[in-house]
Formats: structure tokens, C-alpha cells, sequence
């Protein structure tokens, strides 16, 4: 990178800002900050972020000793132990077998499983916008679900706590040292740009399948 380009952390954002303010004004989103939601409603969500990091996280160990993507798969990050914590409190002991993925779940794991164990650049794609979001405005989605449906983060929210970030903010300014040292020509960089459209996507389409949890009456906030 030369002194006066764009870094590719910021190249990348700039990206993916449109599919990414999409896909926080889905009407399930709003609903579920805004506290409408029932157990249940919250619950599906749940369900679907197990099978979707099951997926991330098992491309994560095929990729921790690449040399591309390696640098970026950290077990502070996990979220499966927190996920099953949750799953345990919400739905009970037999909660693995109870679990509903949507359609557009099945299909965003399957994406994941397909493309995460065998390109760097697509693996860093689903990281970064699952990782960064859950540490930026997952939190505050945490400290909002917490308020609203009467959970902690050791009872039915562990999800959106990362004990072993002691600051975020640091965290995420080194993620994106390590995305603009990348290895990666145009190329490669075009490959993980577009992948970070797709993630979105999904996440987008995951939300709409959830929508039939949100109370008559609610609607979309505008994009």
C-alpha cells in the first residue's frame, strides 16, 4: 500500500456500508433492539447463530495454520461455548435436537462449508463480517436484549460477551492492521470484497426468514 492509498480495512467498508445498513434495518433486527420480541422470537435467533458458527468456526481450525488466514483465527473470538451456554438456558438439556435452522440458514452454513475451509480469502470474508460486527454493533444488540428480555451474560446472552477482549475498540483497529497487510493482489482482494456481499446477503436473509417473529404491526426501518 503506498502512502497515499485507501487502506483495504476502509476500502472494504466503504464496500459493503449499503449491504450492511440492509442488513441491520431488517424489521426482525429492529424488533428484537427494540425489545418487541417474544422468548421464542429471540430463541430462533439463537438457534441459527449455533449452525451458522458451528460452520465458521469448524473452517476456522482448517484454517488456523494457513498463512493467509491464519493471523486472523483467535479462540478470544469462539462463540460456540457461549452459544451452547445460552441454547442450555433457553431451551433446555435436549436443546441440539430442538435446533430450527430457516432455509436461509441451511443456505448460509452451506455457503460457509462450501467456500470458508478452502479460500483464505473467502474464510476472511465470513470472518470479518460476522467477528467485527458481533464486536461492534453486536454489542450493542447484547446490552439491548439483556435490558429487554431479562437475561445476563452468563444466562441466555453469553453470546454477546467476549471476556477475554478486555477492549474492543483496540481489537478491532489491530483486525484491520491485519486486513490491510493482507498478501493479496487485486485479485484476491476483489475475491474477499465480493465474498463480504455475499456474507451480508446472507445475514440479510437470514433476518427476513426470522421476520415471522415480529409482532403485526411492526415495521421495517428505512434503509
Amino acid at each position: 500500500m503506498s502512502p497515499t492509498s485507501t487502506p483495504f480495512s476502509a476500502e472494504l467498508r466503504a464496500a459493503s456500508a449499503q449491504a450492511h445498513q440492509t442488513a441491520e434495518s431488517q424489521r426482525y433486527v429492529s424488533a428484537l433492539v427494540a425489545g418487541d420480541l417474544d422468548r421464542a422470537g429471540y430463541t430462533a435467533l439463537v438457534m441459527q447463530h449455533h449452525v451458522i458458527y458451528e460452520a465458521l468456526e469448524g473452517a476456522a481450525e482448517a484454517m488456523r495454520h494457513d498463512p493467509v488466514a491464519g493471523p486472523f483465527v483467535d479462540d478470544a473470538l469462539t462463540r460456540l461455548p457461549a452459544l451452547a451456554t445460552d441454547l442450555e438456558f433457553l431451551v433446555g438439556p435436549d436443546w441440539r435436537g430442538r435446533i430450527e435452522p430457516t432455509p436461509a440458514t441451511v443456505a448460509y452454513a452451506g455457503r460457509l462449508g462450501a467456500v470458508c475451509a478452502t479460500s483464505p480469502e473467502r474464510f476472511i470474508a465470513h470472518h470479518y463480517t460476522r467477528y467485527l460486527g458481533d464486536l461492534s454493533g453486536g454489542l450493542h444488540i447484547g446490552r439491548s436484549v439483556a435490558r429487554h428480555y431479562g437475561l445476563t451474560g452468563d444466562a441466555g446472552a453469553a453470546f454477546y460477551r467476549f471476556d477475554r477482549i478486555t477492549s474492543p475498540k483496540t481489537y478491532k483497529d489491530a483486525y484491520r492492521a491485519r486486513l490491510d497487510a493482507l498478501p493479496l493482489d487485486e485479485e484476491g482482494r476483489a475475491a474477499l470484497r465480493a465474498e463480504v456481499l455475499v456474507a451480508y446477503r446472507h445475514n440479510t436473509e437470514v433476518f427476513a426468514d426470522l421476520a415471522r417473529f415480529v409482532p403485526a404491526g411492526e415495521t421495517e426501518v428505512a434503509a
